[in-house]
């Protein structure tokens, strides 16, 4: 199946480098290009793709702004370019729901890597990288952990252990391994605990499972 992305980047000869890289790839196919988070917007609710690659630093409407709107909507899952120095940036994007991110300076084999594991319904993509960002960007401000929502009583056994492992920023494959469960029987608990969490990614189950201390 064909990944049908947009990609939303203010810089336009960084936007170009992008497409030819996602244009070179099997399988993955460029159906828009966006200069600002407004005409990114625009665009996933025209083209309904499968994937944004958004970056966060664009006029009219920044990335982390458009990708709360995109996911809001249900519009396309969400993969955000940066930098390790827009710490809340990154911070913002996790929150809105982004699917994964990816730093700017990746190789291309990274960036088609990621897009496939992000369409794939991954999310957490470079492991080593997510691990470091979630532990940083999740780290409370002050020494009391926040309170853990009531829906978390919610979970059963097996989906807290799953929702243990996403905070360590375990892929499916990893988690399936490591609870000896089938990787499809890992992908219906994450659903189920990203519903019963009102959550929008998996993402944003790592980050609250870094929070909660699970």
């Amino acid at each position: 199946m064909t990944i049908r992305v947009v990609v939303a980047e203010d810089q336009a000869a960084v936007r170009a480098g992008l497409v030819l890289i996602l244009r070179s790839a099997g399988g993955v196919e460029v159906v828009g290009e966006a200069g600002d988070g407004e005409e990114a917007v625009r665009l996933a609710r025209e083209l309904r793709p499968d994937l944004v690659l958004m970056d966060v630093q664009m006029p009219r409407l920044d990335g982390v702004s458009a990708t709360r709107q995109v996911v809001a909507e249900g519009l396309a899952d969400v993969l955000v370019l940066t930098t390790f120095d827009l710490d809340a940036y990154v911070f913002g994007a996790l929150r809105a729901g982004a699917a994964g991110f990816l730093l700017k300076d990746a190789e291309a084999a990274e960036l088609i890597a990621a897009v496939r594991t992000v369409a794939g319904g991954e999310g957490l993509i470079a492991p080593a990288v997510t691990r470091r960002l979630i532990a940083e960007f999740a780290a409370p401000a002050a020494p009391a952990r926040p309170a853990p929502p009531p829906a978390l009583e919610t979970l059963t056994r097996r989906e807290r252990e799953v929702l243990s492992c996403l905070g360590e920023g375990l892929s499916n494959a990893e988690i399936a391994a490591r609870l000896d469960m089938a990787e499809a029987t890992v992908k219906t608990h994450v659903s189920r605990l990203l519903g019963k969490l009102d959550l929008r990614s998996r993402v944003q189950a790592a980050v609250l499972a870094q929070e909660l201390g699970l």
